[in-house]
């Protein structure tokens, strides 16, 4: 195929139009530039110098991504960005609020200014475009192939120019996340997977002066998943990598990614902080990029706690009676409730232990709902297994071995939170699945993992580093594994990861059973998880640091709820309480108490006291320990 057979022709006002950005006249300039910039001085700038498309970043002045390449790469070897000549410019401002069904507040704002360039390739005069924002949480492009016939997209030439001194905060499948130099990204892959120096988003980078920027995506629609990758001879560079192996390898492998124009690719986002507490304040960015709520109900979607029952009707009972006793909402099924999970592709009827209409029956007379665990290679007709749980009252679906990774598994996972939606289930994706702010536009995604989970008893480190990388993409399933003797910290820090994560489908008690809580005077946590809930009017980051301390506080109705975690360095956080209203408050402090001999060994001592918004609260941590506070009007 030719390369004008390719993209042929140009529709580039027309597909503007349809964007909602309005059209400046044309312009023709060998090293042209324009910025967008935001009112708090984040800025973006895109160049065309000689030919060559480029991006940079600043924020008040200080440099955030330096300057860093642009384009895309067709099948035929067409680069688009290399050679290109500007025909057209846009622009435009916006200034909005909306309300998420559910999220970390109850409002976000969507204020943003957007420049759009019109560019032809020199060489094959195809027309392409790029759009870049400026919000004042960061900053994001995408790129735009007018409506020119198909379109078979090899890579991107995009890359991220850091400052030196960034540290990124690697991370790739289920791994921890370990920090290193741009260049030095450690090399990794099978033989049916991916292989090279790659990284997973979100990337977290830091810089000497302060700075912290979280690369994320956003909009991933029909295009595969993006990894970042070390660039051989530039040691503060990072490039894009668009994968051809599902992260598993388990899945037909894809070179390319043919689409139909008019076709926009994901936004590259980067989240942006002045200081590490503003970086989390700032993770709405993604949703604001996303597509909007495609749902005209979403009255049936009610995020919650969640307990993992045993697999038998027995244990599916107790489970109901303790979640109605604990405040918990939901009680699920996990792997094995339909037979061996890696074996066994009907999903369709329970194992002889599990009377599953009695247990959905009596769930749903408490006002509990069921939740089932299906595993990848069950679901052939998703549209029929769904059905069939809708019928049968199931509350919502957990989906394992997400094998994320090539444009055709961005289509299935799309199709799954459609397909669920379509039946009024919540759905839940586990394994090496990335966020990229779907869940705003299916807003039943409720949650998935895509993370190294607490279920691996991680290190205190590990936990205080992904409020500030995983978590920045978007809701985390983090099982909360309180009062388990295989923890590596305190209970109070694992008490404390329901107010510092956000995760609106929230596992509690992982590995538990009801029994073991029976004596409640020997768990003097359990108060803090019954009443907690799992989505917010009002999130503000207090204090942080990657990877050493933070702390976060989560309103609900007139309520606060303190979470502080700290690495295994013991401190103290002087926290001042402004951010409550008028008034006494009743702080119900949970706190480290005297160090045992391991951190799972300290105990959990509860106080209470009268505190004001004048009030400077000192949050004493143990070693790899937390605190959680609750603040209710007196």
């Amino acid at each position: 195929m030719s390369r004008r057979g390719i993209l042929k022709g140009a529709a580039v006002t027309a597909s503007a139009a349809a964007l909602g950005i309005a059209a400046t006249r044309p312009a023709e300039a060998a090293g042209a530039s324009v910025t967008a910039a935001s009112l708090n001085g984040t800025v973006i700038k895109m160049a065309l110098l000689d030919g060559a498309l480029q991006w940079s970043v600043e924020r008040h002045g200080r440099t955030v991504i330096d300057t860093s390449a642009m384009g895309l790469r067709l099948s035929d070897g067409t680069s688009l960005g290399t050679d290109a000549v500007l025909t057209g410019r846009e622009h435009r401002h916006a200034d909005s609020t909306w309300h998420p069904v559910y999220g970390r507040n109850a409002t976000v704002s969507d204020r943003y200014q957007e420049m759009r360039w019109n560019l032809r390739d020199r060489r094959t005069s195809i027309d392409f475009g790029v759009q870049i924002r400026a919000y004042s949480s960061g900053v994001a492009f995408r790129y735009v192939l007018p409506d020119q016939g198909a379109a078979t997209i090899a890579g991107e030439l995009t890359t991220f120019g850091f400052p030196e001194d960034t540290l990124v905060y690697s991370a790739r499948d289920e791994d921890p996340y370990n920090p290193v130099t741009p260049g030095s990204i450690p090399s990794t892959g099978t033989s049916s997977t991916d292989n090279g120096p790659l990284t997973d988003l979100p990337l977290t980078a830091t810089g000497a002066d302060g700075l912290i920027a979280c690369v994320c995506e956003s909009a991933r629609l029909n295009y595969p998943r993006l990894m970042l990758s070390s660039v051989q001879g530039a040691p503060n560079t990072l490039g894009a990598y668009l994968m051809q192996h599902t992260a598993r390898g388990s899945d037909t492998v894809q070179t390319t990614s043919t689409v139909s124009t008019p076709f926009v690719t994901p936004w590259r986002v980067v989240v942006i902080g002045s200081s590490h507490a503003e970086l989390v304040d700032n993770a709405e960015l993604v949703l604001n990029l996303a597509p909007v709520n495609a749902l005209a109900d979403t009255s049936w979607i009610r995020p919650g706690k969640a307990f993992r029952c045993n697999l038998t009707t027995a244990d599916g009972l107790a489970g109901v009676d303790f979640a109605v006793a604990r405040g918990l909402q939901y009680i699920e099924y996990d792997a094995g409730w339909y037979g061996p999970e890696n074996s066994t592709t009907d999903a369709t009827q329970p194992i002889s232990g599990i009377d599953m209409p009695t247990v959905i029956s009596y769930a749903a007379g408490q006002g509990i709902g069921l939740i089932l665990y299906v595993n990848r290679i069950a679901l052939s007709d998703p549209d029929s297994l769904f059905a069939l749980y809708r019928s049968w009252g199931v509350a919502g679906i957990k989906l394992g071995f997400i094998s994320d990774g090539t444009q055709a598994m961005t289509n299935r996972i799309t199709d799954w939170a459609e397909t669920a939606a379509k039946y009024r289930l919540l759905i839940n994706m586990h394994d090496d699945v990335r966020p990229f702010g779907y869940e705003r536009t299916y807003p039943n995604w409720i949650s998935m993992e895509g993370v190294r989970g607490n279920e691996h008893f991680p290190t205190a480190t590990h936990n205080v580093t992904l409020p500030f990388a995983r978590n920045i993409g978007g809701p985390m399933d983090y099982t909360i594994c309180y009062g388990q003797s295989r923890d590596q910290t305190t209970n109070a820090h694992q008490m404390a990861m329901a107010a510092v994560y956000y995760q609106p489908l929230n596992f509690l008690y992982w590995y538990d059973k009801p029994s073991k809580y029976a004596t409640s005077a020997n768990w003097p946590g359990l108060p803090w998880f019954d009443a907690i809930p799992t989505v917010w009017d009002e999130s503000t980051t207090l204090a942080g640091s990657i990877g050493e301390y933070i702390a976060v506080a989560r309103r609900s109705g007139t309520t606060w709820y303190l979470g502080a975690m700290t690495n295994e360095t013991a401190r103290t956080l002087s926290v001042p309480l402004s951010f409550l209203g008028g008034g006494g408050y009743t702080a119900t402090v949970y706190a480290d108490g005297r160090p045992g001999s391991s951190p799972y060994r300290t105990p959990v001592v509860a106080s209470t006291r009268t505190v004001t918004s004048a009030f400077t609260l000192s949050v004493a941590m143990a070693a790899a320990g937390g605190q959680a506070v609750v603040l209710t009007p007196k």
